[in-house]
């Protein structure tokens, strides 16, 4: 990288709205300070100008990714192909064992470089068409090297005493790490090709709370877990003040009139009707079947972490049959990952099949678990409706309804599909407000917007 020239302000302003187009918020005093230390640091040292970019531009931690991501495709380290000989596979494996025993980072830059060039192109053209970390790493294979690479680290005298286990965690680190740079490589070779504003939008993930709890995978979901706690207290303040505002009770337009007698009409001191403040119940109904318990286990777990907050809460899942698993939650809530496998492994969820049947689940609900609702009961069910073409029981909906103070329902599927297929959200919908809640960031705004004070 050179010093800053005539686009360094163009490239800033792009690389920020990038960042703003995944969700990270940039406001202008944070583009002018990263504007100051762009001039200040200059390029001499990329990584030093990365970490004063992030110093200057992020908020929070889970934003760093995306921010990584963008920055390699705004500031790359270099421009075109790598200047080496024709790719050798063995030759490129054995020098690449060598640089992660050696934790070498900018030779491992330069491999991943080589690897994309010679072995990831695709396309008829004579430059290729494009460049695919997928084809480079499949190619390359980096995770077979584990064992060579140990052996490497064993004979030098620096590993004595450390653990086989702790040793191979590092090497996966490195591997890892690399695999990395090749999906930084082929992005700044294909952003070279087809803009950087649209490498920028299509191929970098976005942050957490954007991914749709329906296409989340492993590494994802364990994200949005750690983001419990956090989000818990958040929305926990601002049910907290959402309640204050509520015990100051509505006007009491009949003793505000009398008191105003004695200013000539004028309601110089209005006289509020005093609420006596209830803590309100709260009842999920949740659908744990298929990629549907991702969405289903997280807002079990968030909902668990804000109990303090009403007076009792219960939670129901089902696939086909219903069973209440509010005692397994609590069990579980401090193990997140083995929430979902122990509620199917303990609790009735499934009868003769184990595809979703909204329609036998609910009217189970309605007549086995009717004194879960009354007055003061909010109910959220959290579920796509897709009810594999059986019937979708509305009479059960209706008589939940009429029970409860208010029924919600979240669905994880964008609002375009539904009715599509065999979605009855259509139905339930005409009966209960439907809400879409496809990731975290809807979640939270639904959630501190509708749960009751």
């Amino acid at each position: 990288m050179t010093a800053p020239g005539p686009d360094a302000a163009s490239r800033l302003t792009g690389f920020v709205g990038a960042l703003r187009g995944h969700g990270v918020r940039v406001g202008t005093g944070e583009t002018v300070d990263a504007a100051r230390a762009l001039e200040a640091l200059e390029f001499a040292d990329r990584e030093l100008l990365r970490e004063g970019l992030a110093a200057t531009l992020l908020h929070t931690t889970d934003q760093r990714r995306v921010f990584d991501q963008v920055f390699d495709l705004y500031f790359p380290r270099g421009v075109g192909a790598p200047e080496h000989g024709p790719a050798d596979r063995d030759g490129l494996r054995d020098r690449l064992a060598a640089a992660l025993a050696d934790g070498d980072l900018a030779l491992l830059d330069r491999l991943a470089a080589e690897a994309v060039d010679g072995f990831g192109g695709y396309g008829s053209s004579p430059a290729s068409d494009g460049w695919s970390s997928y084809q480079t790493l499949d190619r390359i294979r980096p995770q077979t090297l584990l064992a060579r690479v140990r052996a490497d680290l064993r004979a030098r005298s620096d590993t004595e005493g450390f653990d086989d286990r702790l040793l191979d965690d590092e090497i996966r680190r490195r591997i890892e790490a690399f695999r990395g740079q090749v999906a930084a490589e082929a992005r700044r070779r294909v952003a070279e090709r087809r803009g950087r504003e649209e490498i920028a939008r299509r191929a970098v993930p976005p942050t957490a709370d954007r991914v749709d709890f329906l296409y989340a995978g492993r590494d994802r979901l364990v994200e949005l877990r750690r983001a419990v706690q956090p989000l818990a207290r958040k929305l926990a303040t601002r049910l907290a003040a959402r309640r204050r505002r509520a015990a100051r009770g509505s006007i009491d337009l009949r003793r505000t009139l009398r008191g105003s007698l004695s200013t000539g009409g004028v309601p110089m001191r209005p006289v509020l009707r005093r609420r006596r403040p209830v803590r309100p119940e709260l009842v999920l109904l949740c659908d744990v079947s298929g990629s549907v318990s991702g969405f289903s286990d997280f807002t079990m777990l968030l909902v668990q972490a804000l109990h303090d907050q009403f007076s009792k809460v219960r939670v129901f899942a089902f696939v086909n049959r219903i069973d209440e698993v509010t005692g397994l939650l609590t069990h579980g809530a401090a193990d997140a990952d083995a929430l979902g496998a122990r509620i199917r492994a303990e609790a009735t969820l499934t009868g003769w099949h184990g595809s979703s049947d909204y329609g036998v689940a609910l009217g189970e609900f309605a007549e086995r678990h009717g004194a879960a609702t009354g007055p003061r009961t909010t109910v959220f069910v959290l579920g796509d409706a897709r009810t594999n073409m059986s019937d979708p029981n509305l009479a059960a909906v209706r008589q939940i309804a009429r029970k409860a103070r208010r029924v919600h329902w979240l669905n994880p599927e964008p609002r375009s599909q539904w009715g599509t297929g065999d979605s009855a959200a259509p139905l339930y919908a005409a009966l209960v407000e439907m809400h879409e809640c496809r990731n975290v960031r809807q979640l939270s705004a639904l959630v501190s917007r509708l749960l009751p004070v």
